[in-house]
């Protein structure tokens, strides 16, 4: 059977462009490591299960929220800064298109195009403004003036991912659990299979992914630990 040439299929790349995955995957890690680190920091100090939990929830709200504003304002922020430098250089073109076909055929001779075709397909692409428009901020910026991620798209993937890693060490406590042990554990398979999804996405093996993020939350929540129960030590001294 004859596989089909991946430049023939409509769609045979992953979509970069930052609309929803990162939000998401950045949020989904975060709410892990946040809340497993956090709980292993008051539990290492001694407090009780029902403080754990209050503790626990408290921050899967502030932190939920905080991550869904902050990447709201991030991609409007970087969306009016991109529609700024598009304005521009739709400026430029109109008051110098001489000068800015010779900016883009310079451009493309520096990446080892030929300078007399570099040339003629810059000054061919002068003639229609807004493909001129495009292949400039391509070229200068390295973005898609027609592609933006919606940043409402990006602060709810977040707050919702975000929400769903922290809740995950949080629910042996809220089944009835009051191990510390076993919310570490739950919390750290949901790190491994959080890693393990997002190496879907790329080359990497699953396990190597899942492993990666296993070791990072590990080491954060050691480090909380590790600094309760110091606090917790000396405030009983």
């Amino acid at each position: 059977m004859t596989e089909t040439p991946a430049a023939l299929r409509e769609s045979h790349h992953a979509d970069v462009s930052g609309g929803w995955l990162r939000p998401a995957v950045f949020g989904a890690m975060d709410g892990l490591v946040t809340n497993i680190a956090l709980i292993a920091g008051v539990g290492g100090g001694g407090v009780s299960p029902r403080n754990i939990v209050l503790t626990g929830t408290a921050g899967l709200v502030a932190g939920a929220i905080s991550m869904a504003l902050g990447e709201y304002t991030s991609v409007r922020s970087a969306n009016e800064q991109i529609a700024a430098e598009v304005a521009k250089e739709r400026r430029e073109l109109e008051l110098h298109p001489e000068a800015e076909a010779r900016e883009l055929a310079e451009l493309w001779v520096a990446r080892g195009l030929p300078e007399d075709l570099a040339v003629q397909v810059a000054e061919a692409v002068r003639d229609r403004p807004e493909l001129a428009l495009r292949m400039h901020i391509q070229e200068e910026l390295g973005v898609n003036p027609d592609e933006h991620p919606n940043p409402w798209t990006a602060a709810i993937s977040s707050f919702l991912c975000f929400s769903v890693g922290a809740l995950v060490p949080l629910l042996p406590y809220l089944l009835g659990a009051t191990s510390l042990v076993l919310a570490l554990a739950v919390g750290g398979l949901g790190l491994f299979v959080a890693g393990a999804v997002v190496s879907r996405f790329t080359s990497r093996r699953w396990w190597t992914g899942g492993l990666r993020q296993l070791l990072l939350g590990a080491a954060a929540a050691l480090a909380t630990y590790l600094v309760g129960a110091l606090i917790g030590v000396q405030g009983a001294l």
